[in-house]
């Protein structure tokens, strides 16, 4: 099957060396959704340095989060930035309003996740991003055959527990890549 095919929801791409654009450099990128028409995607290694869990939410007026819950903050994405997304495992499900995706994951763009993390009946790991990185019409397709994209599966470990600095070596580890053995350019068979 052609990438264009075939969904890559649920899989992770890896930024190549040669990441024409500073925004996604040495980027990890969670697919949850990939279409003919679009994909929709989550970085997952890089923080939001000026924003923590808990200050989000005493300004959304939800109860702080006990310390072992204060989660994660990232940069999802340079798309609509002060929209909140929660990926997370699947044992969270809100009716309404949660993404399945492969299986192994999901989403939610509510208030109630946040509602539920703060009273201790969220998901068991999830992490929060601000906005998300979006591609139209065979944009990612094309991305990906001029090598400017890695795929893999995606390693929950390194998605929710992994640290962020590591994450892109973590990923090229999982591909059984040395990042000093890719090459900056591309080719084609």
């Amino acid at each position: 099957m052609s990438i264009d095919s075939t969904s890559l929801a649920g899989k992770l791409l890896i930024a190549m060396p040669d990441m024409g654009d500073p925004r996604f450099e040495r980027s990890v990128i969670f697919l949850c959704s990939h279409s003919e028409e679009r994909a929709m995607g989550l970085i997952v290694n890089k923080g939001a340095r000026d924003l923590r869990f808990n200050d989000l939410l005493k300004q959304l007026d939800i109860p702080v989060a006990p310390p072992s819950r204060e989660i994660r903050v990232h940069v999802g994405g340079p798309v609509d930035y002060g929209r909140g997304f929660v990926l997370h495992t699947p044992d969270y499900h809100s009716p309404d309003s949660t993404l399945e995706i492969a299986g192994d994951y999901g989403l939610t763009a509510t208030l109630d996740i946040l509602e539920d993390i703060s009273t201790g009946d969220g998901p068991e790991q999830c992490l929060l991003t601000m906005g998300y990185a979006g591609w139209g019409p065979g944009q990612l397709e094309e991305e990906i055959q001029h090598n400017g994209w890695l795929i893999c599966d995606a390693d929950s470990d390194l998605i929710f527990k992994g640290v962020n600095e590591a994450k892109w070596t973590g990923a090229l580890d999982l591909m059984g890549i040395d990042p000093l053995m890719l090459s900056p350019g591309g080719g084609s068979a």
